[in-house]
């Protein structure tokens, strides 16, 4: 690459190339830097940029031979790395090549951090994770590995639903500093409008498909937390632990970034 602009520098400079081929050359390379063709994807290098965090892996539907080649490229532009919906099988062959990568099996989640060290950020703001039951664990987990992987100070509490209330107010003294906190629950979903009546800060609900058969897979925690009456709930799709966790992890940076 640096050979490439060398030599195209000097054309132009040498008045061997006119400044319109050399403005379309310029913009081919730079292109290039904010894309990487691995044949399966299309990765977006130039994500954190823009976004503020990197772009994430769906592991889901994904060869072995695709993650291997994804996580490689990301690894040799040092990115710091977060796959998430990584199956079992998926993982035994990763970690065997990416053995300083870590997996999640609960949450389903892989994380690599950059060979240099340094991660995408560190201790920018706090979250606090809350969920309602053990059976929303999967879900809390991929949540707490992606604000962790936001750089974000994280705190995951458990089992404090709205059914033992005396345990969710043994808890609130760990929710008074939090930039955002991430409320996970299923069956009737009623958590997050509980919690947001004892805090300032948002309130990210995530509701789960965990339920009988009139939670319709979760649809009805989602309507009751799409109905809350606390104002300071916004809501993200079912089982959608990874949202939640990236939109918390991004108000926490974010508000970490305005004290500073």
């Amino acid at each position: 690459m640096d050979h490439f602009l060398r030599q195209i520098s000097e054309q132009f400079l040498n008045g061997k190339t006119d400044s319109e081929t050399f403005l379309r050359q310029m913009s081919s390379l730079i292109q290039q830097q904010k894309t990487a063709d691995v044949g399966e994807a299309q990765l977006d290098l130039d994500r954190r940029r823009r976004c503020g965090f990197p772009e994430v892996i769906f592991s889901e539907g994904k060869s072995i031979t695709a993650l291997k080649k994804i996580l490689m490229t990301l690894q040799e532009r040092n990115v710091d790395v977060l796959a998430t919906r990584m199956t079992q099988d998926q993982a035994d062959v990763i970690c065997s090549e990416f053995p300083r990568g870590q997996y999640n099996s609960i949450g389903r989640t892989f994380r690599l951090p950059p060979v240099s060290g340094e991660e995408t950020a560190r201790h920018h703001g706090k979250v606090v994770i809350l969920s309602a039951g053990t059976s929303d664990l999967p879900v809390a987990e991929e949540a707490r590995e992606t604000a962790v992987w936001t750089g974000a100070e994280v705190t995951l509490i458990q089992d404090v639903g709205v059914a033992g209330p005396h345990r969710l107010q043994a808890n609130l003294h760990l929710l008074e500093d939090a930039d955002a906190i991430v409320v996970i629950a299923g069956m009737e979903g009623a958590l997050p409008s509980v919690v947001g009546g004892y805090v300032s800060c948002p309130i990210i609900a995530v509701p789960t498909s965990v339920g009988y058969g009139a939670s319709f897979g979760g649809i009805a925690a989602l309507l009751g937390m799409l109905n809350s009456c606390a104002s300071n709930v916004t809501v993200v799709n079912i089982d959608a632990g990874f949202k939640g966790g990236y939109v918390a992890g991004l108000i926490s940076r974010n508000n970490s970034l305005s004290r500073h």
